[in-house]
């Protein structure tokens, strides 16, 4: 999964590019860290786990008209994305780079760190990038905030099959 703060720099992205479409900004972001805030993530992902939300079913039993909704449907598109679009293979050492890149990352896009999940970031300066890179995770910010989540929600009605969870369909 992509780390919190990669999560808040596409919401605050998002909030920049798409003002208009959420009338709440704290129900926003709420609905964007809500996905990641449980233990077990199949629930809140709609699929086996993080890395295996299921848009499609999200959308059946929901409807993204809610800012909260906005936000907890952004999550899940970030998700869904990073590992069908971005990622290639998945690996542990990507927690370390988010490590590495979460301070920039803060810094660059304006993110805003709530008490409740300052414990899940953690920060060092030093290091390389074995999976994902600085550079690279401000374009992959910049391309999912770009998206018209209406348009995606239509797509993915008219075409479900496309977007089924990624792994163990």
């Amino acid at each position: 999964m992509p780390g919190y703060a990669i999560h808040l720099a596409i919401a605050e992205e998002y909030l920049i590019k798409h003002k208009d479409r959420i009338e709440d900004y704290d129900s926003f972001i709420e609905g964007v860290k809500f996905p990641d805030s449980v233990q077990d993530k199949s629930l809140t992902h709609y699929g086996k786990g993080s890395s295996n939300s299921n848009l499609a079913k999200f959308l059946e039993e929901n409807e993204i008209d809610t800012s909260f909704n906005r936000g907890y449907f952004l999550h899940l598109l970030t998700d869904y994305l990073f590992y069908n679009k971005y990622i290639e293979c998945f690996s542990k050492d990507i927690y370390r780079d988010y490590d590495l890149m979460n301070e920039k990352l803060i810094k660059k896009y304006n993110v805003k760190i709530t008490n409740d999940i300052e414990k899940y970031l953690h920060f060092i300066d030093e290091g390389e990038y074995k999976v994902i890179d600085f550079e690279f995770a401000c374009k992959i910010i910049d391309e999912i905030s770009s998206l018209d989540i209406d348009q995606v929600e239509k797509e993915i009605h008219e075409t479900p099959d496309k977007w089924l969870e990624f792994r163990g369909k």
